[in-house]
């Protein structure tokens, strides 16, 4: 939960903050999907569709926009992370379509 609540959160206020600029429509449109999906991620709504799609985004980011790559890159790899995770027991999804459970049996039975 805590990952997914603080990368949403970052995304969100960073792509806010990026739109404050000005940008181009191209990287405002960019920055408002990525800050969409950072609300998605931070509600664990459709979480592994947001994190796919962060993952994507941040990539492109990382390529296309000047500057150091490198939180683009981790965010993207966070994202990625979500998308195989899920959401967790506290989100959204746990309550739309209920939490998913992997119980592991030992060796021993």
């Amino acid at each position: 939960m805590i990952l997914r609540v603080v990368s949403g959160i970052a995304l969100i206020v960073g792509r806010v903050t990026a739109l404050r600029s000005g940008p181009p429509i191209e990287i405002a449109a960019l920055d408002v999907v990525t800050a969409g999906a950072g609300l998605l991620l931070f509600a664990g709504l459709w979480t592994p569709f947001a994190g796919a799609l962060v993952a994507v985004l941040e990539l492109w980011s990382a390529v296309s926009r000047p500057g150091d790559p490198w939180i683009y890159i981790l965010l993207g790899a966070v994202g990625a992370a979500l998308a195989l995770l899920g959401p967790g027991a506290w989100s959204v999804d746990a309550r739309l379509f209920g939490w998913k459970r992997i119980d592991l049996q030992d060796g021993q039975s």
